[in-house]
């Protein structure tokens, strides 16, 4: 059966007959089969919009092997890309350990270790944020405050690059999203880590590490205003009941709401040694109702959500096929219904063969969600076993 299909709803092994629509003036020698993703990307550039098929001379076998070879070459590309994702981080607590050590040595901090991890770190967001984003979900619970200082400045530089703020600009802000908490290490450990609700005292002391930061970071030679500013104001809020200015509306730069927002988000879904995180939804709903109780930006807040994706990459979902899977990247066609990897079976219990699935391609969709925690399930177990899958 011939029928008129456009370019971009053609697979490998579909036969073409002949060119029906394009832009340009190329000429197809003869029919034939689509035999790999780069004749088909070649079709394309060439102007071809669409063509026509015949249906009942589809190769199969064809489509298959693409498949496969698809498939084996973008597990790799996964295995390859968290490993770096994961070297990065593990970079940042270095770079802030010693920060944290010149601090109380009462020494320069090297801002030049800040600038190239930063600058790498924007890089990585423009040619493998997913991966980064799924390295930066596997946290040590003792490790809160040097991998949320990484989150955090990792959240900025998505939000920036979404908002289409210029990398010159991202950069200063990435920087202050990853000192902004810098002043924590002048807060008593026994008030940093209390598991329990802070008292009306302990409270006025932990408030104190915005201050301790603006110092901190002032006393940096090189710093920017930016990236100074962007961290004294992650704590303020919109109806001026934050701190330590208690600043109101415009008051609060656009680029401190916006880090407010990164923080907030990032403290919501982490783990802590006295807490477990909540999962990406949950999180998002609670900094809709923290704007529409006017402590933050409803129209920023609106944008980060849009940003991070209905199920934000590297979250957890369960499967309507009752599987649980890690969202490996987002569907701008339908964001309900994002690209997986499924990994664990819960009728089971037990890992399965790591299944990479595009949900708007099948039958299957998301149930729900979830965190790993929910199923007595390790993070960090999970990442070990979809690398050494792929």
């Amino acid at each position: 059966m011939l029928i008129e299909q456009d370019i971009t709803d053609i697979v490998v092994g579909t036969y073409i007959e002949k060119i029906t629509v394009q832009t340009g003036s190329f000429r197809l020698t003869h029919a034939e089969s689509v035999k790999n993703e780069i004749v088909l990307n070649k079709l394309i550039e060439l102007g071809i919009k669409r063509v026509l098929v015949d249906t009942e001379k589809f190769d199969a076998k064809m489509a298959a092997d693409a498949l496969r070879v698809d498939t084996l070459e973008r597990k790799r590309n996964f295995s390859v890309k968290m490993t770096q994702a994961k070297a990065l981080i593990s970079t940042s607590k270095e770079i802030q350990k010693r920060m944290f050590q010149h601090i109380e040595a009462g020494m320069e901090i090297d801002l030049l270790s800040v600038k190239t991890l930063t600058s790498e770190l924007i890089e990585t967001i423009f040619t493998n944020s997913d991966a980064l984003m799924c390295a930066v979900n596997i946290r040590n619970k003792d490790e809160y405050l040097l991998e949320h200082s990484f989150a955090v400045s990792m959240l900025m530089a998505l939000f920036c690059r979404y908002l289409r703020i210029n990398k010159a600009d991202t950069e200063e802000l990435a920087i202050g999203a990853f000192l902004h908490d810098i002043g924590k290490i002048r807060t008593p450990d026994h008030i940093l880590h209390k598991p329990g609700k802070l008292t009306a005292d302990e409270f006025d002391i932990m408030k104190l590490h915005v201050n301790h930061s603006i110092d901190i970071i002032k006393s940096i030679p090189g710093i920017s205003k930016a990236s100074l500013d962007v961290a004294a104001f992650h704590h303020e809020k919109l109806n001026g009941e934050g701190y330590p200015f208690g600043l109101t509306g415009q008051k609060i730069s656009r680029y401190g709401r916006m880090l407010s927002i990164c923080d907030i988000y990032d403290a919501l879904t982490a783990n802590r040694c006295y807490k477990e995180g909540l999962t990406q939804l949950k999180s998002f709903s609670i900094l809709l109702s923290l704007a529409h109780d006017g402590q933050l930006d409803l129209d920023l807040v609106h944008a980060f959500i849009k940003c991070m994706g209905v199920y934000p990459v590297g979250s957890l979902v369960k499967l309507n096929s009752n599987r649980l899977a890690i969202v490996e990247s987002y569907n701008k066609t339908d964001p309900t219904r994002p690209k997986v990897h499924s990994f664990y079976s819960l009728d089971k219990l037990d890992f399965e063969n790591l299944n990479q699935i595009d949900l708007s391609m099948v039958d299957d969709g998301i149930a729900e969600s979830v965190r790993a925690d929910d199923f007595n399930l390790d993070m960090a177990e999970i990442m070990r076993f979809l690398v050494s899958e792929a």
